[in-house]
């Protein structure tokens, strides 16, 4: 049965080209008791199908291995009632003939990678700085210690492996050392100097308080308008966890937005674009950057990710990329390197 939550005011504007014909799409409103009027425009997504309408945004997943992502997404969302937290309020999901679906409610705006590219200066560091403060609200939200994605919590625990660098998970970390030296192609000496490495920083995590972290925040995942930042979006991979696995995701973005792009079709933005990025959000929410070890915190974090790559890619060439990096990142040296922060 679908959860359905009513609401009245949704808001927003987009240049819609397809009306209310896709059965997918009619069989979806009508699981959710929502009428199939005005037009939509079909998106494509990593792992759903998309339809931005006038009123609502309607999400279809299309990948088995993330079917709980939109209940988890409906706990995290509920978590956000009454909190300063900009995002789109959660109409209904449920689960159809066609898989499990989400629908939304439609924020003014678009995202902020499709706005990025013709923003002035002055409008990029306000939508910058508008985020610094959503952030600041997003982390102050009450969150359950032990709150993580299924998909995830299955990687973790060895059931589904996963070929994914976000969002880190500070207690698995060594777990990942042992899934690594599982693989036939392991490099059993550096892995001995990796699970050292480990320990030696684990202590910078020992008082950490864990706060609800969005877990993939980059261009795609925010909506802007006129300057600000309207809402967050797509909270499937929402954790508990230090606040600045925040910034670490939001640094690896600046650094490697080409290879983060919002679907597989499309072009990441020009990392040159991105360089004023960290300051502006310093000058907004200067305590995510106050971390005593700051850079070895987010070593460290830089290091779960590409255990997960070595331990789970199904690429040879993948594994040993991320080998390489390791070692790199074992040597003091990451993507954080080339960035004014």
């Amino acid at each position: 049965m679908p959860v359905v939550l009513r609401s009245t005011a949704i808001t927003g504007s987009t240049s819609l080209v397809e009306p209310a014909t896709d059965p997918v799409l009619l069989r979806t409103l009508t699981d959710a008791d929502l009428p199939a009027t005005g037009r939509f425009l079909l998106k494509a997504g990593w792992v759903s199908r998309v339809w931005v309408g006038d009123d609502y945004v309607v999400r279809l997943n299309t990948d088995g291995r993330f079917r709980d992502a939109y209940r988890h997404e409906a706990t995290v969302i509920n978590l956000l009632a009454g909190s300063g937290v900009p995002h789109a309020r959660l109409l209904a999901h449920g689960e159809g003939p066609d898989g499990p679906w989400y629908i939304s409610e439609r924020l003014p705006g678009r995202t902020l990678h499709e706005a990025w590219p013709t923003a002035d200066s002055a409008t990029r560091q306000a939508m910058i700085e508008s985020l610094g403060s959503a952030l600041r609200a997003l982390h102050q939200v009450r969150v359950p210690a032990d709150l993580l994605p299924p998909w995830l919590a299955a990687a973790l625990d060895g059931t589904k492996p996963w070929a994914a660098f976000h969002p880190p998970v500070v207690g698995a970390t060594l777990r990942q050392v042992e899934a690594a030296r599982r693989a036939s192609d392991h490099d059993a000496r550096l892995l001995d100097d990796v699970a050292d490495w480990v320990q030696e920083r684990q202590p910078l995590f020992a008082t950490d308080e864990q706060v609800l972290v969005h877990g993939d925040l980059h261009g795609a995942n925010l909506m802007v308008d006129q300057g600000r930042v309207t809402g967050l979006i797509d909270f499937a991979e929402a954790l508990a966890q230090p606040a600045d696995v925040e910034l670490d995701l939001i640094l690896r973005w600046c650094a490697k937005a080409r290879e983060i792009p919002p679907t597989p079709d499309e072009p990441g933005l020009d990392e040159s674009t991105l360089t004023e990025v960290p300051r502006w959000l310093h000058g907004a929410y200067p305590e995510l950057f106050e971390r005593e070890h700051l850079r070895e915190r987010l070593n460290f974090y830089d290091m779960f990710g590409e255990l997960t790559l070595y331990a789970q890619h199904p690429y040879a060439d993948d594994r040993k990329a991320a080998h390489d990096r390791i070692v790199r990142l074992l040597s003091g040296h990451n993507y954080l390197d080339g960035l004014v922060w």
